[in-house]
């Protein structure tokens, strides 16, 4: 094939302005320009040697699509929030893909139901859940959000936070609803939700109460719930890293306190396992 015959294929092209463009990306990821706040079109032309008009019409299609943002008064570029978006939903799909599997060992050695949850602001949100094999179980609570304080799986989920961070939003979300923004409304007696536990149930009613129990979270690895937020309802969840060590997931599994509240202690051990179990299919520890 000559030269000219081969600079019309589509494919060709198209797959050489892609390269240019990742490596354009990759770029602005680095240490050096995230430490810079962004790097100017010429930094960039001179860090990739390449053309300055070529890397400025490429910076410029970039930042329109949403991939990149430019500082009009630095006249710098950074990563955009559309990239961002990107990268969340692909790192949930593949946390919800990962966990599917596990989720359903949990629901088929407890025969309890179990969950999958991640934090949204004040709230849990439920991604995913595996039901129970029993007769009495706990409804599906899959695309529901709660209020994060009241569950075990959002105590769990802030548990890494400092004492200054979590004094902020509780300020803000401590009193939230118990049962927030629902994808749709539960069917009548689907959730018995408490307002007012019964006396020393409540196992945070405060900041202080909280800083205490995300202590004890950190000491054993899990939390429980004992009918805090559904009535005769257990609960026990426990946290799930990344490859960073960051927590983004939390495990949880709920039961009728007639079967397993006796034995909250043993079932907070066992969701920590499997956490663990997920974490480092997430590359936690793998360093």
């Amino acid at each position: 094939m000559s030269r000219a015959s081969a600079s019309n294929v589509p494919g060709r092209r198209n797959s050489s302005g892609l390269a240019r463009d990742v490596e354009l990306l990759e770029l602005l990821a680095g240490p050096d320009a995230q430490r810079e706040g962004g790097l100017r079109v010429l930094q960039i032309a001179q860090l990739l040697s390449r053309d300055k008009a070529t890397v400025s019409r490429a910076l410029a299609t970039l930042a329109d699509a949403g991939l990149l943002r430019r500082d009009p008064e630095r006249l710098t570029y950074d990563l955009g929030p559309k990239l961002f978006a990107l990268a969340a939903q692909t790192q949930e799909a593949a946390l919800v893909r990962r966990a599917r599997p596990i989720l359903r060992q949990m629901a088929t050695s407890t025969r309890e139901t179990t969950h999958l949850c991640v934090l949204r602001g004040g709230n849990v949100l439920t991604l995913l859940s595996e039901l129970s094999s029993q007769v009495v179980g706990t409804t599906s609570w899959a695309g529901t959000t709660t209020a994060a304080w009241r569950t075990p799986s959002g105590r769990v989920l802030v548990s890494d936070w400092d004492q200054a961070s979590v004094a902020s939003w509780y300020t803000t979300h401590g009193h939230d609803a118990a049962l927030v923004n629902p994808l749709q409304s539960p069917a009548p007696g689907a959730f018995s939700l408490l307002t007012d536990p019964e006396p020393g149930r409540l196992v945070v009613s405060d900041l202080e109460t909280l800083h205490a129990e995300l202590t004890r979270i950190r000491q054993r690895g899990y939390a429980t719930s004992d009918a805090e937020l559904e009535d005769g309802v257990v609960a026990a969840s426990a946290p799930v890293r990344d490859a960073s060590g960051v927590i983004v997931a939390a495990l949880n599994i709920s039961a009728p306190r007639s079967r397993l509240g006796d034995r909250m202690d043993e079932l907070g051990r066992y969701v920590a396992h499997c956490a663990r179990a997920l974490s480092a299919e997430l590359g936690h520890g793998s360093s």
